[in-house]
């Protein structure tokens, strides 16, 4: 089965709103790629303005972050249909800096995920492992652990559309990449466990970026792996270099 890639800027709490639209008329004009699915999930307060500046472009908007929740008192949350009418197509979900500041945990992953797939959503589902854990020789067991719990209760149709992210946190924002062995042993451990979990249709026909410091020269042999489509992109999504990763096979 040939998978689109998908390479997708995640922004961070980086750019104001007025930085978040000249950053995309900076951008447009380099991310074009028909062959590429172009996503920029920033921060929840660029969020319209940044629908807007994308508006007639292949770039499409996603967020950083989305509570379980549909209303209620929940301070400081944004609920999946705030996302859906501000015009989001996807939501990054479990990111590692989340997970370790925020106190998420792989159940409230799941909750996130289910409510996503919901409204229609399209969630970026990240899982990774610390160094410890590398050394410790566990990475497979633990990111195997992310994903089965993850996609508790999710229908085999609705994991079809989903996107997962693999990113090795020790890579993340150091410099450090996994070296392209390291990530494509991963992204096929997290497509057999789909394909265990539902079928092999459907470990098939699910995207796998690969994350953590993935820079232009980076690129080019990480997408060429059979299980990585693509890539979840942190600082170098800021830069006009993310137009050469999204352009990695011109």
């Amino acid at each position: 089965m040939s998978r689109k890639k998908i390479i997708a800027g995640n922004w961070k709490m980086n750019m104001t709103p007025s930085e978040a639209v000249k950053l995309i008329e900076t951008l447009k004009p380099l991310v074009k790629n028909e062959e590429v699915d172009v996503v920029f999930c920033v921060p929840a307060i660029d969020i319209i303005p940044a629908v807007e500046a994308a508006k007639g472009t292949n770039i499409c908007i996603g967020a950083e972050n989305m509570y379980f929740e549909e209303k209620g008192a929940y301070t400081g949350e944004i609920s999946p249909g705030m996302l859906v009418d501000a015009g989001v197509k996807y939501v990054i979900i479990g990111h590692s800096e989340r997970r370790e500041y925020f106190a998420e945990t792989d159940e409230t992953v799941n909750k996130k995920v289910l409510k996503a797939l919901e409204h229609n959503l399209t969630p970026i589902i990240c899982c990774g492992e610390s160094l410890t854990q590398r050394e410790q020789g566990i990475t497979i067991d633990w990111i195997r652990q992310q994903i089965k719990i993850a996609f508790l209760n999710v229908t085999a149709d609705q994991a079809k559309t989903t996107v997962i992210a693999y990113e090795p946190i020790w890579a993340i924002g150091t410099g450090k990449v996994a070296t392209t062995e390291q990530a494509q042993e991963v992204c096929g451990a997290i497509r057999a466990c789909i394909g265990e979990i539902y079928d092999q249709a459907t470990a098939a026909a699910i995207r796998i970026q690969y994350g953590g410091s993935v820079s232009a020269s980076s690129a080019p042999e990480l997408f060429a792996q059979p299980d990585i489509d693509g890539g979840l992109v942190g600082g170098a999504s800021l830069k006009p270099d993310f137009g050469a990763i999204v352009n990695y096979n011109k």
